[in-house]
């Protein structure tokens, strides 16, 4: 196992729906081809923003195929896809996104003990399933559906010991959790990738790996430049902080739908349907708050351009 992941930004990738709610493939290859021409440093596909819980076990390995297939070594790519209760289930889960050749297969973390269970039972558990599937990287992502588990720096640590995991999507939001972390998993090949646009900037100085979340659905560019020249630009920096973090409140307004809205205005041919949410209770006024934000952002793109 000598993979590592590269350092930069992981877009959390969406999946686009038919009318007819099948996954359209047309227009995932169109996107795979999108965020790549934006510049990102690898894909995160089969994840809560591609509605993996509303995806049958066969989509979501076909759709990991096709989009590793598709980005054809120009980009890592890693996906998850992994929501069952029991050992046995989630192992027979891991074992097929392995198969479909990606460069880590994501755990989702509340997977793996209820909220009521201790630290400790969730390590039992990492154990069993590292033992049933060997010889396999693996990553970690803190998803907040159903419920958040975060793990403490020492789970980490323990995970990081193991040599088998090579990356975290961390979701927790604070700095300083994210500092213990970071210096939990020093010198190992685990890599924490921040998920929150507000603390984004702050974190890649106190060594965070890079980003990935929903944001880098809407403008992976400007997250792709902060993270590659943030000690270089520090001007451009502070700017596309201010401007990223506060775009990320559109998070809280009809995701995915939203974000497939803008997508649609940055020229990919997807249909705003989606599985976890109703696209027809997408509101006027929810898509003028999408256009307005996509102005503000090409005014900030040329004003950086100006600057540099």
């Amino acid at each position: 196992m000598e993979k590592h992941i590269p350092n930069g930004v992981w877009p959390t990738m969406i999946t686009p729906f038919t009318a007819s709610n099948e996954v359209d493939y047309e227009a995932l290859q169109q996107l795979v081809e999108w965020y790549i021409a934006q510049g990102v440093h690898g894909l995160f596909a089969v994840c809560q923003s591609s509605e993996m819980f509303y995806l049958s076990l066969e989509e979501r390995v076909r759709i990991a195929r096709f989009v590793k297939e598709t980005a054809a070594g120009r980009v890592p790519v890693i996906a998850s896809g992994h929501i069952s209760d029991g050992i046995e289930e989630q192992a027979e889960e891991l074992r097929r996104m392995a198969e479909t050749g990606v460069d880590a297969v994501v755990w989702v973390s509340n997977r793996l003990a209820s909220p009521e269970e201790p630290d400790e039972i969730w390590v039992e558990r990492a154990q069993q399933l590292l033992d049933r599937i060997p010889d396999v990287p693996f990553g970690i992502y803190e998803c907040p559906y159903p419920y958040k588990r975060l793990l403490s720096p020492q789970m980490l640590k323990w995970c990081a010991d193991t040599g088998r995991f090579l990356f975290l999507k961390d979701t927790c939001c604070d700095l300083n959790q994210m500092a213990d972390k970071l210096d939990a998993v020093k010198g190992s090949r685990l890599q924490i990738f921040n998920a929150n646009s507000a603390t984004l900037l702050e974190s890649l100085k106190i060594g965070a790996a890079g980003f990935s979340g929903v944001m880098a659905n809407f403008h992976p560019d400007l997250y792709v430049r902060l993270t590659e020249r943030w000690s270089m630009e520090p001007a451009a920096a502070g700017t596309i902080q201010s401007f990223v973090g506060a775009a990320s409140l559109i998070e809280l307004q009809m995701y995915p739908v939203n974000a497939k809205y803008h997508l649609q205005h940055r020229g990919i041919p997807l249909t705003l349907h989606c599985r976890s949410k109703d696209a027809n209770a997408f509101r006027g006024n929810q898509q003028l708050e999408v256009e307005q934000l996509d102005e503000v952002y090409r005014l900030v793109k040329e004003q950086l351009f100006i600057n540099t």
